[in-house]
């Protein structure tokens, strides 16, 4: 008997790699490793940058809140600072944000990826930029789930209590209120978060996968840039203890 050839496995299509993220990435990381970033980076940008703009109505507590920290700040470093100057600013800073959101997240994954690439060097990983810079960008699709529940408890939960961007988290930053608690703290707490962990984890996995090294040396690289990921915030929150 004469056995029928088997038929080939379907190409998986591109829409499946952002279903497939979610419970099988290591197997996303290695079909797309050669495919370049551009898809997945277009993808996250458009979905982050449309999901900002929509959730702005319901997060305007949230923004407000944050403004006015800031600006206090900024007042009291610069006594030449005005609160008229300040909400001028504002009002321009609005308008800039809603399209600058699609410009940053495509920065953000390319800073993400070119970091994730270097540190990986020191691990003896073989992966190409254009590579970590596909994994950071499939490791960032959990924060479109973030945003969109960013923007349900900016619809459900009563405006004082969006008194930060932290109290929006799912990590320890949420319990602590930023009118009170150190900056500094907050910097840090905010790393120890549910998808910062999430993109954490996957970075790692798709380090191990394009690099290929061992999982226990992805992790350790995939653990300096979160920590190297806690920079900015670190760096502004001693500035404002400065002023």
């Amino acid at each position: 008997m004469t056995l029928a050839p088997a038929l080939p496995e379907k190409a998986a299509s591109r829409w499946e790699d952002f279903i497939d993220i979610f419970y099988m990435p290591a197997g996303v990381f290695a079909r797309r490793m050669g495919a370049g970033f551009g898809i997945p980076m277009l993808v996250v940008t458009l979905a982050l940058g449309t999901l900002f703009i929509v959730n702005s109505g319901a997060l305007q507590p949230m923004m407000d809140a944050e403004f006015q920290r800031g600006a206090a700040a900024a007042m009291a470093k610069n006594p030449k600072v005005t609160p008229e100057m300040m909400a001028q600013g504002r009002v321009m800073g609005e308008k800039v944000a809603k399209v600058a959101s699609f410009i940053v997240v495509p920065v953000t994954l390319f800073l993400i990826g070119l970091v994730l690439w270097l540190v990986g060097k020191l691990f003896g990983a073989r992966q190409t930029l254009t590579a970590a810079i596909m994994v950071a960008s499939y490791a960032y699709v959990p924060r479109i789930i973030e945003s969109v529940l960013a923007g349900l408890q900016g619809l459900l939960l009563q405006p004082d209590a969006m008194n930060g961007r932290y109290r929006l988290s799912l990590g320890a930053g949420r319990f602590f209120d930023p009118d009170t608690a150190s900056p500094l703290l907050l910097a840090l707490l905010g790393r120890l978060d549910l998808f910062t962990i999430w993109v954490t984890v996957l970075l790692a996995i798709g380090l191990s996968v394009t690099g290929k090294i061992s999982r226990q040396q992805a992790a350790i690289a995939a653990v300096i840039v979160w920590l190297l990921g806690a920079l900015p915030g670190v760096l502004q929150a001693l500035s404002q203890a400065r002023a």
